[in-house]
């Protein structure tokens, strides 16, 4: 005899096994990095307004909330609040699992007009002193020699102040992504004096892809193939470039 199943059996069956449901609500932290992050940009940035057009497509709603960098990470790491953080850069980690690739931003050098720098390696930049932000990940190269004492490097707490110090004379160069630099210097009053002081160097470090950092756990994990599943449902160069 065949037995009848009850809808609302499955139903709560299927709820048991997928704690995420549709419309959930994602909690991530972020820093104000513009014009890829910040509180009162236009959709908050682009980065974030490609994330929540990925959750979005998914059903589900990602509420940002901004910290300076080492406090948005910690709380990413400690807060049960918070599933991740973001935009990072790839890196080897534990800690975090990491999505596909959400965008691009190009990491480079920010040098004085007065005194332009060529290089060809690292190896070339041993001499120079180089601005850093505090807990930001540059390249593997680049971090390693940091690290290792080859290359002297000047740590600050954010992009604007290693701008100001290029622009003093203060350092030789400083690393900073190209899209932020010219956000800085079009937008931010703290950095008025660096204008027509500073440039981007020719040589760019690398064009680094940007990525959601997701707790190392199950709850992370879920979340991730989510997202992945949702950024394969939007365009993200489109969203990108409209937030440029």
């Amino acid at each position: 005899m065949k037995q009848r199943i009850i809808p609302g059996l499955i139903a709560a069956v299927v709820l048991m096994v997928s704690p995420l449901s549709r419309a959930d609500t994602l909690y991530l932290t972020s820093l104000e990095w513009p014009p890829y992050s910040g509180e009162d940009l236009p959709s908050q940035g682009a980065s974030i307004a490609v994330a929540k057009a990925a959750f979005d497509a998914m059903g589900h709603e990602l509420v940002v909330e901004f910290y300076p960098w080492s406090r948005a990470v910690a709380l990413a790491t400690n807060n049960d609040k918070y599933a991740g953080y973001f935009p990072e850069y790839y890196y080897e980690s534990d800690e975090f699992l990491f999505s596909d690739p959400m965008g691009q931003g190009p990491l480079g050098f920010v040098e004085n007009v007065d005194n332009p720098i060529e290089w060809n390696s690292l190896d070339d930049l041993t001499d120079e002193t180089i601005g850093v932000v505090q807990d930001y990940v540059n390249t593997e190269e680049l971090d390693r020699m940091i690290a290792d004492g080859d290359i002297n490097a000047s740590a600050v707490t954010s992009d604007s102040q290693n701008v100001l110090k290029v622009a003093g004379g203060r350092i030789d160069m400083a690393v900073i992504d190209s899209n932020v630099l010219g956000y800085l210097l079009e937008n931010d009053p703290k950095v008025d004096m660096a204008i027509g002081k500073v440039q981007m160097n020719d040589k760019l470090l690398v064009e680094k892809d940007l990525y959601i950092a997701f707790k190392n756990n199950a709850n992370g994990q879920q979340w991730r193939d989510i997202f992945n599943e949702g950024l394969t449902q939007i365009d993200i160069d489109a969203i990108m470039a409209e937030h440029m």
